[in-house]
């Protein structure tokens, strides 16, 4: 009767079964891949979109541009002998002059003033980004600093320094030369107080980063907002407007009491 031969272990091994650790990093190593191509898709496809609408909000403000501003700015903004170049002022300036209503300017004066806003934010922000699109310049600023949660005390002092000269040290604002001023700067935006620091309009000074750092901006913004936000301790503040008012006050009401005292008492003794 023929002998059955029996297999040998080394056959066993070969017809064997798949480990099943093999089965668990083949899983692994597929669903690895189908996120990692899931992932570049999604964010591929998010940058585009986010492309394509930054670049229609810039097409819509070159619209805009050259319907309001090219006549005094140029087509380009390269700035004609009715008004500068708007190249590398950055959307920060034209957030400021635009969404303050300084611009477009009615008529030609010492300064632009303040007027009722003439463009809607969308418009505005169109417009920022149109001009900061043509070569780099300040930016609008972070949230994070205009939320007026510094340091007031660090801020008065920098306040003080750097602005209380032309502004007065409340915020009142003041005159300077040949029909110019510093306005006041109560109920100005946070955001607009910062364009204004960074970008330097009419005839103020540029403070950038490097002369008052962004956290400096935003205690000196949290300052305004403290003083706009209490009244004064000492009773009727007069405007705010320091030895000016206080002596004006003095003249009038003081010496006055003084005659009127001096006119009753040489009255009373004849």
């Amino acid at each position: 009767m023929p002998r059955t031969q029996k297999p040998t272990a080394g056959r066993s091994r070969r017809s064997g079964r798949r480990s099943p650790l093999a089965s668990v990093a083949l899983i692994a190593i597929g669903l690895l891949f189908t996120g990692g191509a899931y992932a570049m898709f999604s964010t591929g496809t998010a940058s585009a979109a986010t492309d394509t609408a930054s670049q229609q909000t810039v097409s819509e403000g070159e619209k805009l541009f050259a319907a309001n501003c090219a006549t005094c700015h140029g087509l380009s903004a390269e700035g004609t002998g009715a008004g500068p170049s708007l190249i590398g002022v950055g959307a920060a300036s034209v957030d400021f002059q635009v969404g303050t209503g300084r611009m477009p300017m009615q008529a030609n004066g010492p300064q632009a003033i303040v007027k009722p806003v003439q463009f809607t934010e969308e418009q505005t922000a169109a417009l920022a980004a149109y001009v900061a699109s043509l070569a780099p310049g300040p930016a609008i600023p972070a949230q994070e600093l205009l939320d007026a949660q510094g340091d007031a005390s660090a801020g008065a002092e920098l306040f003080r320094i750097n602005c209380a000269m032309c502004h007065n040290v409340a915020g009142a604002g003041g005159a300077l030369t040949e029909g110019k001023y510093a306005p006041a700067l109560e109920g100005v935006t946070p955001q607009h107080i910062y364009e204004a620091m960074v970008t330097g309009p009419q005839n103020m000074p540029v403070f950038n980063d490097m002369n008052i750092s962004p956290e400096d901006k935003r205690d000196i913004i949290t300052y305004l907002k403290y003083v706009e936000n209490n009244p004064s301790p000492g009773g009727f503040a007069l405007g705010s407007l320091g030895p000016v008012s206080e002596g004006l006050f003095l003249w009038i009401f003081g010496l006055g009491a003084i005659v009127a005292l001096t006119v009753w008492i040489t009255a009373k003794s004849n």
